[in-house]
């Protein structure tokens, strides 16, 4: 009973090594540690140091805002500028002092963020926004300082500190929405229990979990999660690994079926080896995979820093340009100042900066949390040109494994669940597709398997045994044509079904038909494909018959058929020389060739393969709509970018001339504080926008 079936093998296990990550903005004072070395057990705390030090960096910027805000009250109220504005008189003796004292506490505590970004700055030879906003208040304060001690002119201390004041309630607004980025990636690394229940003979020990160990049996509870990847040794039930996979559906799992550390138990007790803990379990391998993409720099990421760092060039030259300009016009010192350090703060590219970085951390975040792992940032990007789709059959477009689609029997004695009971005493032993689909079937339908006698196996044709003191032979269509036992017409209903014969005492009794079922969720899938003007074509290891009726089946729009794993390579270049731009699927290192080759690599795999080196993106589950969500998510994410992008330079590119002074003429005039407001909005406006993407993933 020859059935060509699709080549799988695992997918490659990469080691990934562990190394920093840097918090999406690009200033000094907010760089996320989530280095992790080796560690020999499970690494609890991966990715901790970097969240806890994101989070004391917004603690310290709430705190600075704060005090820097109190202050800010009796420096506007004792500010001559701003009591002449409002009608009213209250200076103390010493009023000056007072303004110098209040602002130098502003300056030097609440600027002090901004100062150290400075020179950190200068230190590497790369000026930018701290530059902007270090110069644009120091300007300010030395400035204001000298009219106390003797400069003819008037002060804008209350500009200095309005404007430090609301330069740390951006930072601190924008912090928030980076940390609330990584929390899907923490919400991951918070998933592991904190104990095992390890089984030692007949008794049970709650142990730490960096001290589980390979090989060791643990005790997994009804509702517990589960604390190492492993193979269950005893028991069943439906485990939920929603927040690893993106299943929303529970999973059935029985004896021999591999768990994933971190989903939780259903109904039933479990004991479970542990195949992994530590740095190789899957988690940790997500968890990495995440952090690696999140660091990594897209072309669009590449081209976001090469335009903040011009922006900081020409703002820089502009400021100092505008100061220029006003005091050839003849325009007091004071005024053509206070445009220099308007044009300087205004055009800080903060949300510049922001735009990409935020929607990287957020894109490949929520990807890890349903099933995209993405490996390859500008690959994730371009899948929003992919025109051509090539996918392997086996696994992806179809379950993976034989499943009994129809059991019938030709004699009234004999009834299905007699024939499958019968036939299932033969096919116990064996690990052909056909057998073990048939035993799942009888597992299923809770049949007793009977034990067999004086086995034999016909060569080429099948097998037969004694069962219960019957003659019963499991055979192939070619037995049944050479004994000359007519075929039933209604045996091949469906192309892409195998069909085995059941004889009894030499008599034909009935025949089941297997196949590798065609997913649910390929229909739908290839919809949507085709709703985006994406071909869907197939290339299989499978016999001619079966491809065409499968391709048929789902309305592909071509197929390859008897295609050995080598052989992809070419149909995918094929597809390229014909201006394709094409995404290759498959299962790992036998597909390696074609996912190097092609535009855009998916490797698909399930339960704990989650590493394949060639590939650009994998999908935890072989599901074909998890492919239609990528491309999607994609595309949103892209769109998310371009958005950030143009909101970003675009409010620059206006906001500059104002805050220069070219409208002077018609009575507008952008003073600093309110530069520094529209700045601040046009950074929150770029991160609410890129968490606006979380809606975007599985939206069709």
């Amino acid at each position: 009973m020859n059935h060509d079936k699709d080549d799988h093998s695992k997918m490659d296990h990469s080691k990934m090594d562990h190394s920093k990550m840097e918090d999406p903005k690009s200033d000094d004072h907010s760089k996320m540690d989530h280095g992790s070395g080796d560690h020999s057990g499970h690494n609890p705390g991966h990715g901790q140091m970097g969240h806890d030090h994101h989070k004391m960096m917004i603690a310290d910027f709430r705190k600075r805002f704060w005090v820097t805000l109190v202050l800010t009250i009796p420096i506007l109220f004792f500010s001559p500028m701003i009591q002449e504005f409002f009608g009213y008189e209250f200076l103390l003796p010493g009023n000056p002092y007072i303004l110098f004292a209040l602002s130098t506490v502003v300056y030097f505590y609440g600027g002090w963020p901004f100062l150290k970004g400075f020179w950190s700055e200068i230190k590497k030879g790369s000026p930018g926004m701290m530059t902007l906003i270090s110069m644009a208040i120091s300007v300010a304060y030395f400035y204001s300082t000298a009219t106390v001690f003797g400069l003819r002119g008037e002060d804008f201390f209350w500009e200095l500190s309005t404007l430090i004041a609301i330069m740390l309630l951006g930072h601190w607004i924008e912090m928030k929405s980076v940390l609330g980025a990584s929390k899907a990636l923490q919400l991951l690394v918070s998933m592991m229990p904190a104990e095992a229940h390890r089984v030692k003979g007949d008794t049970i020990e709650d142990i730490p979990l960096e001290d589980l160990l390979k090989d060791d049996v643990i005790l997994v509870k009804p509702g517990e999660k589960v604390p190492a990847d492993g193979i269950i040794v005893d028991g069943s039930s439906y485990l939920n690994e929603s927040m690893l996979t993106g299943e929303s559906k529970p999973v059935k799992k029985d004896e021999n079926d591999k768990v994933i550390g971190g989903s939780v138990n259903g109904n039933s007790t479990l004991k479970v080896k542990v195949e992994h803990t530590g740095k190789d379990s899957y988690l940790n391998k997500v968890i990495t995979m995440v952090e690696e993409a999140q660091k990594t720099k897209s072309k669009m990421q590449n081209l976001s820093d090469r335009a903040a760092k011009w922006l900081t060039y020409i703002a820089l030259a502009i400021g100092f340009g505008t100061l220029a300009v006003w005091l050839i016009l003849g325009f007091p010192f004071v005024y053509a100042l206070e445009r220099m350090v308007t044009v300087m703060v205004i055009a800080c590219p903060h949300a510049l900066g922001l735009a990409i970085p935020l929607v990287v951390a957020i894109s490949t975040a929520v990807s890890a949390q349903n099933g995209l792992l993405i490996r390859n940032r500008t690959a994730f990007e371009e899948s929003r040109k992919i025109s051509a789709l090539l996918f392997d059959k086996t696994g992806t477009l179809t379950k993976g494994d034989f499943g009994v689609t129809r059991v019938e029997s030709v004699k009234q004695e004999y009834s299905t669940k007699e024939i499958l009971r019968l036939s299932s005493a033969l096919e116990q032993s064996s690990e052909h597709p056909i057998a073990v689909g048939i035993i799942k079937k009888v597992k299923e339908d809770n049949i007793t398997i009977p034990k067999p006698e004086n086995f034999n196996a016909i060569t080429g044709k099948g097998v037969e045994a004694n069962v219960e003191g019957k003659q019963v032979k499991v055979v192939s269509p070619g037995y049944l044509r050479d004994e000359k036992i007519t075929i039933p017409e209604d045996a091949y209903s469906d192309a892409a079904e195998t069909v085995v014969f059941i004889l009894i005492d030499g008599q034909l009794a009935g025949y089941i038909a297997l196949a590798d079922e065609i997913r649910p969720e390929s229909a739908e899938a290839i919809k949507i494909f085709k709703k985006n003007n994406i071909k869907v074509l197939m290339a299989t290891g499978d016999n001619e018959k079966t491809a065409k009726a499968v391709s048929d089946k789902l309305g592909l729009d071509g197929y390859y058929a008897e295609v050995l794993p080598h052989q992809k390579v070419e149909i995918v270049k094929e597809l390229e020389s014909k201006g394709e731009f094409v995404a290759m699927t498959g299962d790992g290192v036998n597909d390696a060739p074609a996912l190097a080759q092609a535009n855009v690599g998916i490797a698909v795999g399930s339960g704990t393969d989650v590493a394949a080196e060639t590939a650009d993106i994998i999908l935890v589950n072989s599901n074909p709509q998890d492919i239609a969500n990528l491309i999607l998510f994609g595309k949103a994410t892209y769109n998310k970018m371009i958005q950030n992008l143009i909101w970003a330079t675009g409010y620059n590119v206006v906001a500059i001339p104002l805050a220069a002074g070219v409208l002077y003429s018609s009575g507008f005039v952008l003073g600093p504080a309110v530069g520094a407001v529209f700045m601040s909005l046009s950074t929150i406006i770029v991160a609410i926008n890129a968490q606006l993407l979380k809606r975007k993933i599985g939206k069709k």
